[in-house]
């Protein structure tokens, strides 16, 4: 894990937090009023986003980096490089970063394991003053998978949209 300077970030990066940002807007978040948006980069460089989607039933409710793997998912893209978060709070800007909860992780996992790729994760705060960078192996350490089901995941092609 390292904390990063926003100059610092490459060109789809930045644009990758760009996407995310724009997602905290469709956020539906009722209860919490808490916005999160993701953005996805996929093995072929496009970006897809999605929001934290909340629901009367707590448990029911979805992040924003499932909503943005899903999303993918149903696009037919399955490879991906890269996941940006940024948060905002109901009435006021993030100060520090938030890191994915561990049902987020436990997916980004799958799909790093599909993708044979360590997913890297960057977190932002809303005004994008505090960064870290982070791969989903320092994230989610010992992670529990596919491989321990005795699950091949070769039968699973990856799609490319």
């Amino acid at each position: 894990m390292k904390k990063v300077k926003y100059p610092s970030l490459s060109q789809i990066e930045k644009d990758l937090l760009a996407e995310a940002e724009k997602m905290l807007t469709r956020a539906y978040n009722p209860y919490s009023h808490f916005h999160v948006g993701a953005a996805i980069l996929t093995a072929d460089n496009k970006i897809i986003g999605g929001a934290n989607v909340e629901n009367a039933a707590y448990g029911s409710s979805i992040c924003a980096e499932r909503s943005a793997l899903l999303r993918a998912n149903a696009l037919g893209y399955r490879h991906f490089k890269k996941i940006a978060i940024i948060t905002k709070a109901a009435k006021a800007d993030t100060k520090d970063i938030s890191a994915p909860c561990c049902s987020c992780r436990q997916m980004i996992y799958e799909f790093s394991q599909l993708a044979g790729e360590d997913i890297e994760i960057i977190m932002a705060n809303t005004k994008k003053t505090k960064i870290m960078k982070a791969k989903i192996s320092e994230l989610l350490p010992l992670a529990f998978g596919p491989k321990d089901l005795g699950v091949n995941l070769k039968k699973y092609p990856l799609l490319s949209g």
